[in-house]
C-alpha cells in the first residue's frame, strides 16, 4: 500500500478498523466500522480469497463506507460496518472459525453488527449467534429472516423500473434488453423478477454452476461471454457481482442507456466515472441505495421482524431513485454524489442533534 492505513482510514472518515486472527481456525479477519451516528455499525461478513492483506484491506473499508450511505440513505438508525475474512470458502469454513470469528464480533460490545455477504450463509450466522448477539440474517427457525437475498434482489427491480421510468417515461420492463452479470443468489433473484415481466434476459458468471443453475430455473435466459459483454447490445447492465465494473474502460464501449445492479462500489473511481457516465448519456442508479434491501431487511430483526412491513420499506427504492435521479438534473452532478449528498445531510443533521443537550 503507498498510503498507509490511517492515511485510507481519514480519508474515508473511519471510525475504527479491527484484525483478527486465529492460527488454529485459520481466521484472518477485518471489521471496518465507518460511522455510528446513526447507531450501530450493521454490514455484512465477506469471505473471499484476496490476494494480499491490503487487498481486503481496501475493501473493507470501501464496503463499511457505502454501508454508511445505505443505511442513511434508507432511514435507518444504523451505522455503515463491514468485515471481510481472508480464504478460500471451499477450503476454510468450519464451525471453529465461525465461533472465533463470532467471538471478536462480541468484543465490540455492539458497535458492530454482522450479518451474511458474499461467500456467507444463514447457516453460517447461525454459528456466530452461538458467540455473540450482534449478529443477524440469522435462520428463520432461529426467530431471523433468513437469506435477505430475495429483497437486494426486490430493491435492486424497483430501482431498475424507476430507472426505466427517467429513461423511457415508463417503468415497463417487457422486451427490455437487460443484461444481468452475476447470478448467485441476488442475481437469480433478479433474473425471476425480470423474466416474470417479459424482460429479455441476458446472463454471466465466472461460475459455471451459476450458470447452469439459473438455465435451469429460467429457460429462456441468453448465457454471454463475460469477457466481451460491453460488446453487446442492451438497455440495462445490471452488475451483480464484484466492483468497479464501471471503469473508464467499460464506459468507452458501453451502449446501455441504464446501469442498476447489485454490486457494491460499482464505479471504479465515482468522482472520474459519475461524471464519465453523465457525458455519456448513461442513468445510473447508485448502488448504496439500490442494493439496501438486504440491509433493510437485516435491521427488522433488530426489532420485532414483521415480513410484509420490509417489503413495503423495499419497495420505497422506486421513490427514492426517481428523487435521486431528478436531483441529479437539477444540479447537474452526477447520480452517485447526489446520493451521497442527501445521504451526508442526514448524518449532519443527526450528528447535530446528538451534540445538543
Amino acid at each position: 500500500m503507498q498510503q498507509s492505513v490511517f492515511d485510507h482510514m481519514q480519508q474515508m472518515g473511519h471510525e475504527q478498523l479491527v484484525f483478527c486472527h486465529d492460527p488454529h481456525s485459520g481466521l484472518n479477519a477485518i471489521i471496518a466500522i465507518h460511522n455510528t451516528t446513526l447507531g450501530p455499525a450493521l454490514g455484512g461478513t465477506r469471505l473471499w480469497n484476496y490476494n494480499t492483506h491490503e487487498e481486503g484491506i481496501i475493501d473493507a473499508l470501501r464496503l463499511s463506507r457505502g454501508m454508511t450511505y445505505k443505511a442513511a440513505i434508507s432511514g435507518l438508525n444504523l451505522g455503515g460496518g463491514k468485515a471481510v475474512i481472508i480464504g478460500d470458502a471451499s477450503k476454510i469454513k468450519s464451525e471453529a472459525l465461525w465461533r472465533r470469528y463470532g467471538k471478536f464480533v462480541n468484543s465490540l460490545n455492539g458497535k458492530y453488527i454482522t450479518a451474511e455477504d458474499v461467500n456467507t450463509s444463514a447457516p453460517d450466522m447461525e454459528y456466530i449467534a452461538m458467540e455473540t448477539s450482534h449478529v443477524t440474517g440469522v435462520p428463520e427457525y432461529m426467530g431471523g429472516s433468513g437469506d435477505p437475498s430475495p429483497f437486494t434482489a426486490l430493491g435492486v427491480y424497483m430501482g431498475m423500473k424507476a430507472a426505466a421510468k427517467k429513461a423511457w417515461g415508463n417503468d415497463g420492463l417487457a422486451g427490455k434488453k437487460v443484461l444481468v452479470q452475476g447470478v448467485g443468489h441476488v442475481g437469480q433473484y433478479l433474473v425471476g423478477h425480470l423474466v416474470a415481466e417479459g424482460a429479455k434476459v441476458m446472463v454471466t458468471d465466472i461460475n459455471k454452476d451459476k450458470i447452469k443453475q439459473t438455465k435451469d430455473k429460467f429457460h429462456n435466459v441468453e448465457v454471454v461471454d463475460g469477457d466481451t459483454l460491453f460488446d453487446l447490445e442492451m438497455d440495462i447492465y445490471a452488475p451483480c457481482a464484484l466492483g468497479a465494473t464501471v471503469n473508464t474502460e467499460s464506459i468507452a464501449k458501453m451502449k446501455c442507456p441504464v446501469i442498476a445492479g447489485a454490486a457494491n462500489n460499482q464505479l471504479a473511481d465515482e468522482n472520474v466515472h459519475g461524471p464519465m457516465l453523465i457525458e455519456k448519456g448513461i442513468i445510473y442508479v447508485p448502488d448504496f441505495l439500490i442494493n439496501a434491501g438486504g440491509l433493510i431487511n437485516v435491521a427488522a430483526e433488530l426489532e420485532e421482524y414483521n415480513r410484509e412491513r420490509v417489503t413495503g420499506n423495499v419497495e420505497k427504492i422506486y421513490g427514492r431513485t426517481l428523487e435521486i435521479l431528478e436531483l441529479s438534473d437539477r444540479e447537474k452532478i452526477h447520480a452517485q454524489a447526489a446520493a451521497m449528498k442527501i445521504a451526508q445531510k442526514r448524518l449532519n443533521d443527526i450528528a447535530n442533534v446528538n451534540a445538543r443537550l
